[in-house]
C-alpha cells in the first residue's frame, strides 16, 4: 500500500515507518526536518519537508495513498498556545481536508492520554471519561480538539478514522522523557513530588509503533471500525520514583531522595507560570501545575478496548524493554 506518516521522522513516527517498511509498503513521510537532517542510513522512505499547518498535502503525494497515520505534533508543557493550535489542529484539519479530497479511505491519528487530564488521579482509566476541562496545559487541550476532529471525520463508506493514546512514550531514541528527567538529576535539579506512591502506566516505543499496526489491520478487516479512540499502555503499571531510581542505579547515579509536596510544586507551578508569562521568559519555568500533577498523581489507563477491537496485545514488557535501553541510556 501506499502510506503516509506525518512526523515520520520524529520518534514514534519513524519506529512506525520502519515496520510498514519491513511489510513491503511504499511509504512517505513528511514533516517540517530536510530529508538530509532526519534520514538513517537504513531508510527506504521519501521523506516530503512540508509545514502541515501552513499548506495541505500535495496532489501528487496525496493521490492515490491508502492510509495516513497522522503522528506529526507539538509536544511539550510549555509555549505559545497559538504554536500548539497551529501544529496540533489546523495541521490535522488539513489532514482530513486531504484526505476528503483524494479519496484517502483510512486515518489514524497519534493522541494522547492528557486530553483527559483533569489535574486529578486517574486509576484504570476507560474510554469513557470526558475530555478534560482544565487550561492547565496549551498541549492537552489541543490534543483534544485534533481528536475531535479526528473522530467526527469518521463516516462509513469514506473514511475511517480511530485516535490511538499512548502513555508516557519512552525507550530508545526517546527525544523527551527520560533524557530530560536524567539530566535534571544530574545537575540536582530534580525532586520527589509528592509522596513517592503514585502509579503511572508507561509505554515502550515498540508497543506504540506495534499498536499502531495493529490498528491499521483492524480497519483493513473491518470497514465499519472507526469514530473510537483507543488508551494504549504496557497493561503493568509502575511505581514512578521507585522505576525512576532503579533506572538511576542502573546507569550508576545516586538514588532520588529529596521531596516536594504536590501543593508546595503545584503552587510554585502557578507562580513560575505567571512570572514567565509576564516577563516573555525565554524556555519553560522549572515547574508548572501540569507538571506537578503528572508528577505526584496516579495515571494509568485500561488498554481492554484496545485488545478487544484491535487485537493489540503489548510485545515487550517493562523488564525486557529497561535492560534493552540501560545500555543508551548509560550514554546520555
Amino acid at each position: 500500500m501506499k502510506i503516509i506518516v506525518t512526523g515520520g521522522k520524529g520518534f514514534i513516527g519513524s519506529s512506525i515507518t520502519e515496520k510498514l517498511l519491513a511489510d513491503g509498503h511504499e511509504v512517505h513521510t513528511v514533516g517540517r526536518s530536510s530529508n538530509s537532517a532526519a534520514m538513517k542510513s537504513n531508510d527506504q522512505s521519501t521523506h516530503h519537508s512540508l509545514d502541515l499547518s501552513q499548506k495541505n498535502l500535495p496532489p501528487a503525494l496525496a493521490a492515490g495513498t491508502d492510509i495516513i497515520f497522522h503522528v506529526a505534533a507539538k509536544a511539550g508543557v510549555w509555549g505559545k498556545y497559538s504554536e500548539f493550535h497551529n501544529a496540533n489542529v489546523k495541521a490535522t484539519q488539513n489532514i482530513i481536508a486531504a484526505c476528503g479530497a483524494y479519496s484517502i479511505p483510512k486515518l489514524i491519528y497519534t493522541s494522547s492520554p492528557s486530553v483527559v487530564f483533569s489535574g486529578y488521579p486517574i486509576r484504570n482509566g476507560e474510554e469513557s471519561l470526558p475530555y478534560g476541562a482544565t487550561g492547565m496545559s496549551a498541549y492537552a487541550r489541543t490534543k483534544a480538539l485534533a481528536e475531535k476532529e479526528i473522530l467526527s471525520a469518521n463516516t462509513v463508506g469514506k473514511l475511517q478514522t480511530i485516535a490511538l493514546r499512548p502513555h508516557l512514550v519512552w525507550g530508545k531514541g526517546d527525544p523527551h522523557l527520560l533524557p530530560r528527567v536524567i539530566k535534571r538529576h544530574k545537575s540536582a535539579k530534580l525532586r520527589l513530588v509528592g509522596n513517592g506512591n503514585n502509579q503511572v502506566d508507561l509505554t515502550h516505543i515498540d508497543n506504540v509503533a506495534h499498536a499502531h499496526i495493529c490498528a491499521m489491520g483492524a480497519l483493513l478487516k473491518d470497514a465499519n471500525l472507526g469514530g473510537k479512540a483507543y488508551f494504549i499502555g504496557q497493561g503493568e503499571q509502575v511505581n514512578l520514583w521507585n522505576w525512576l531510581n532503579q533506572i538511576f542505579q542502573s546507569i550508576e547515579l545516586p538514588l532520588l531522595s529529596k521531596k516536594l509536596s504536590f501543593r508546595k510544586a503545584f503552587f510554585m507551578g502557578f507562580l513560575l507560570e505567571g512570572i514567565w508569562r509576564i516577563l516573555r521568559l525565554a524556555g519553560e519555568p522549572p515547574m508548572t501545575r501540569f507538571v506537578a500533577c503528572q508528577l505526584s498523581h496516579d495515571h494509568y489507563f485500561s488498554i481492554k478496548s484496545a485488545e478487544k477491537d484491535l487485537g493489540y496485545r503489548p510485545i515487550k514488557n517493562m523488564n525486557t524493554a529497561l535492560q534493552e535501553t540501560i545500555p543508551w541510556l548509560r550514554s546520555l
